[in-house]
């Protein structure tokens, strides 16, 4: 694939769509909040800015293409492996509107590109800015569930496979939220040459309780989920005197009108909704909620972080703590659990305590390195 600019409509859109500039403000944090001599030795602490590239990749069905959005420091066009990070959503809500949200004015995205990281992230098909398949412009019920976990993780590997040959490296950093941690569990424990380091966040792992999406009865190729739902789940097993300062003023609502946006066709019923490939819910009920692991964690052989946050009731900590435990081929791994966090952490109170933990685990120096 090459790296040509394109007009952003264009039939073909491998490559360049837009290009913008993030303030000082953002990076200047980010630094910050490292001590010092723990940079790595790219960080941006010469640049005052960020410079973001958007990408749009052909999937297997004509007309539909993958969003891909890269944003690093202004001025730096080489990055070692080691500090390439590829991000990839959960269930039901894109990339783009939760790693990229400009929360108090910095985004968890400005954050990792102001440690000196040539940070990606992908909607896959379906969600966020990506294409909407055919089936969803049809009734749920008239097709089958689509975007199961081994078709997400093809995805990642397209995507993967576009940055390696872009920057010039053999591997780099992938990150997962939700059942984005099965998307790249799952690719790494078969391409483990391609990866250098893997970030977990709120691991999916084989179920004692009911899932929160999907409900019962057959399932279509879609679901829709309505802002009032989208709050009660993020919320959902949170003490009551717990709720009010969870997440800051503003936030879920920036959050909220962001993500529902980005779904043009959900946006003019009545109430606007927000709809979801059901792909992660076949593979639900089929595996994990079955007693069936979809991979083996076993057969990934790069160091590993689980990160997830005490009042998680989407994927609780059991669930994460099994499958830290099932992780027995990595040279190293950690397991972080939050205090007062829910599974939307990333976007809540102490954001900054998940991304300081997830900034330390891939800049560190290989902690089995003999000095």
């Amino acid at each position: 694939m090459s790296d040509q600019k394109l007009q952003p409509h264009a039939q073909q859109r491998v490559g360049l769509s837009r290009r913008h500039l993030v303030g000082a403000a953002a990076v200047g944090l980010a630094i910050a909040a490292f001590p010092a001599g723990t940079l790595p030795s790219i960080a941006a602490t010469s640049s005052s800015q960020l410079e973001t590239e958007e990408f749009r990749l052909p999937w297997s069905e004509p007309g539909v293409d993958i969003y891909v959005r890269n944003k690093r420091p202004a001025g730096i066009q080489q990055f070692p492996a080691d500090r390439i990070l590829l991000y990839v959503h959960g269930a039901t809500y894109p990339a783009s509107t939760a790693l990229d949200l400009p929360l108090s004015g910095m985004s968890a995205m400005d954050y990792l590109a102001g440690l000196g990281f040539d940070v990606y992230l992908v909607d896959l098909p379906g969600y966020g800015l990506s294409g909407r398949p055919a089936a969803m412009s049809a009734p749920a019920a008239d097709n089958a569930p689509f975007m199961r976990t081994p078709d997400a993780a093809k995805v990642v590997g397209q995507v993967v496979d576009f940055i390696t040959k872009r920057r010039g490296v053999e591997k780099i950093d992938l990150m997962g939220w939700s059942w984005g941690t099965s998307t790249m569990g799952l690719y790494t424990s078969t391409h483990n040459e391609k990866v250098n380091r893997l970030v977990l966040y709120a691991p999916q792992w084989l179920s004692r309780t009911p899932s929160l999406i999907g409900g019962e009865g057959p399932l279509g190729a879609y679901r829709s989920v309505s802002r009032d739902s989208a709050k009660d789940r993020w919320l959902k097993g949170v003490a009551q005197d717990k709720q009010a300062d969870l997440i800051p003023q503003g936030w879920f609502e920036q959050w909220a009108d962001a993500t529902f946006a980005t779904d043009a066709d959900g946006a003019k019923l009545s109430p606007p909704v927000l709809r979801a490939p059901n792909g992660i819910v076949a593979d639900s009920k089929e595996y994990w909620q079955s007693g069936k692991p979809q991979y083996d964690p076993g057969d990934i052989r790069v160091p590993v972080l689980v990160i997830h946050a005490e009042w998680d009731a989407d994927l609780p900590s059991y669930q994460a703590q099994e499958y830290f435990t099932k992780l027995t081929h990595t040279p190293y791994k950690r397991f972080v659990e939050l205090g007062e966090g829910t599974h939307t952490v990333m976007m809540e109170k102490n954001r900054m305590q998940f991304l300081h933990a997830v900034g330390a685990f891939l800049t560190e120096a290989d902690p089995q390195a003999l000095d």
